[in-house]
């Protein structure tokens, strides 16, 4: 079966991790989504681990169900066939900083001329609209500039560190993909395109302060940022006999049921923990009390009490972890897939389930200029 949007054609100009992210749901979706590359092509083909030059296991899990077609953009003639591919596209999406697109006429104010059903998607660092505009910008300078590294060293009260993950790439990611089809939609009762402008900084300072604006939300402030079930000192996996586990009672009822199976039903009736309002005012003592609770019994023991007690857990997994997961395996979320240069490659599947219109993965991620000749050929065949 076909997928939800199939038939949609995405030039994608884009490389790293947040655009190639956003192109591979897209792509995951049923769009035909062609990456042009220079001669060097994606940043992210060269690091490790890889076995062939060019191929990173990195590169490899975010460009899947593409073309790749090397261009070079100084050449006029290539230059004009790129033209001429876009004009058959229904979005084109660059990563590149503004004043670069700009020198090359790839700008959206250049393609939309002539072109009023183009979606032009432009997704960097920070909005062209105020003063920071141009500058570079990586995951980690979003996670510093965003507040993130600040709420990660306790909001000031050690230094600041980094999320272990490219989190503001696949976050961002998340919104060019929505914001593209939000577009397409759009399209289809307007007849329109338009151009879409999405900056790291702005969405992940969106993304970051829904909870952690906290008292400074009101106007004047009632009390300091930082949600405070999230920065107690107490939130963390706790020791388990034999491992650890993330055990978070968050309801009345679930607070209830986690105190009788403490051994201490009286603390549901104290006016401290009765309530989600006054808990509020006391997550490092109860996080606390689970720490010193979780401690008298397995890993295996937790998880049928907490399972019967309809309590949130989970078992704290690595990497290696989830390639065993009873669950992935279940769902077929792991999926070995033969590359015709990588070999054999273990990759994540497609997590999200459409009845009608299901993501597929039909081609595997492209060697650098692998589909330059055909395409160029017979574009968008």
């Amino acid at each position: 079966m076909a997928g939800a949007i199939d038939g949609i054609r995405i030039v994608d100009m884009t490389s790293v991790g947040m655009g190639p992210m956003a192109t591979q749901l897209l792509a995951d979706l049923g769009a035909d989504v062609v990456k042009f590359e220079s001669a060097e092509g994606d940043v992210f083909r060269h690091v490790t681990p890889r076995r062939h030059d060019g191929m990173s296991h990195a590169y490899l899990n975010l460009n899947r169900n593409k073309r790749s077609v090397v261009l070079d953009m100084k050449d006029a003639a290539q230059r004009a066939a790129l033209l001429q591919i876009i004009d058959g596209a229904d979005a084109f999406v660059t990563n590149m900083r503004a004043p670069a697109m700009r020198r090359v006429g790839l700008d959206a104010d250049t393609l939309l001329k002539g072109r009023p059903r183009l979606i032009h998607c432009s997704c960097y660092g920070y909005s062209e609209q105020g003063p920071y505009a141009g500058r570079p910008a990586l995951d980690d300078t979003i996670q510093a500039a965003c507040g993130l590294a600040w709420l990660q060293g306790d909001a000031g009260e050690a230094p600041p560190t980094y999320v272990k993950s490219v989190v503001a790439d696949k976050v961002v990611a998340l919104y060019v993909a929505n914001a593209i089809t939000a577009a397409l939609f759009s399209r289809e009762r307007s007849g329109m395109g338009q151009s879409i402008e999405v900056p790291m900084f702005e969405c992940m300072a969106a993304f970051v302060v829904p909870e952690h604006l906290a008292g400074m939300t009101f106007v004047p402030p009632v009390g300091p940022a930082g949600y405070s079930r999230l920065m107690n000192e107490f939130r963390r996996p706790f020791q388990t006999c034999d491992g650890y586990l993330s055990v978070v009672p968050y309801t009345d009822a679930q607070w209830r049921r986690f105190f009788t199976l403490a051994g201490a039903p009286e603390m549901a009736t104290d006016e401290r923990y009765r309530t989600q309002s006054a808990r509020s005012g006391h997550f490092g003592e109860l996080y606390a009390f689970v720490e010193a609770t979780v401690k008298r019994h397995t890993n295996a023991e937790w998880t049928d009490l907490l399972r019967d007690a309809d309590i949130p857990f989970a078992p704290v997994n690595s990497i290696a972890d989830l390639l065993n997961d009873p669950h992935l395996k279940a769902v077929g979320f792991w999926r070995d897939v033969d590359h015709p240069t990588e070999g054999r490659l273990k990759q994540a599947g497609l997590p999200i389930h459409f009845s009608a219109t299901p993501p597929d993965v039909r081609r595997h991620a492209p060697a650098l200029g692998e589909h330059t000749a055909e395409f160029l050929a017979h574009p968008w065949a």
